[in-house]
């Protein structure tokens, strides 16, 4: 698979952030995590003064045979038509964004475990050159996989964890209406077309590193030094 190579419900991220953020419990776990987000990557800068430091952002989504509808123009008066073979087998694309840059890297598994998810970090650390010179400060949610004690930590890659329940929070999610361009209305027989249709459009958005950048660098996202 080439290097460089996450789909949740499609669209109404920014409605969604919306609506949660109306919500005080909500909008006090955000405010404080904007706040403390900065502060942890210049205490992290400072524990290494030495090495270069990345702050970094990692989600999953989850693609299938179900379909993932979009709306489209049609003539007035005539209606459009989406044919799809109805089916419950998936595919899990794994996400890394680094919202300073626009960069990314795709890994595409069967399913998630804090085993695959491990491997996703080692294989990650090695894209990027993560260790004693190099320190990755990852965001990812508070998902078990994510934070149970069998997972497996690289060198030099380290997680900040995102308040529980603040999807809009994780730039991350934000990749997938770009990745779901590619099977939004179409008809897949098998789960292997929907990978490797998936693949395709993420090795294309390797070299998308300004519209990437534009849809996921938050206003209050720090920027290492």
């Amino acid at each position: 698979m080439p290097a460089g190579l996450g789909i949740p419900e499609e669209g109404g991220y920014e409605s969604a952030a919306s609506q949660a953020l109306q919500r005080p419990g909500r909008r006090l776990r955000a405010g404080g995590f904007q706040k403390r987000l900065p502060e942890q990557l210049k205490k992290f800068e400072r524990a290494y003064p030495g090495a270069k430091v990345e702050l970094w952002a990692e989600d999953e989504a989850r693609l299938g045979l179900k379909p993932v509808i979009r709306r489209v123009w049609a003539a007035v008066g005539k209606g459009s038509i989406a044919r799809f073979e109805r089916g419950y087998k998936w595919t899990y694309l794994y996400g890394f964004v680094r919202p300073q840059s626009g960069k990314v890297y795709w890994l595409i598994l069967p399913t998630v475990n804090v085993e695959l998810f491990s491997m996703a970090l080692g294989e990650f650390a090695r894209e990027v050159g993560a260790g004693e010179d190099k320190r990755v400060l990852l965001a990812v949610d508070k998902a078990g996989w994510h934070r149970e004690g069998e997972v497996e930590l690289p060198h030099g890659i380290h997680r900040e964890f995102l308040p529980s329940g603040s999807p809009e929070l994780q730039p991350a999610k934000r990749l997938w209406p770009l990745t779901n361009e590619a099977v939004a209305n179409g008809l897949f027989e098998q789960i292997e077309e929907v990978e490797l249709t998936l693949m395709v459009r993420c090795v294309q958005l390797l070299d998308e590193a300004e519209l990437i950048k534009g849809q996921i660098n938050y206003h209050w996202w720090p920027h290492a030094a």
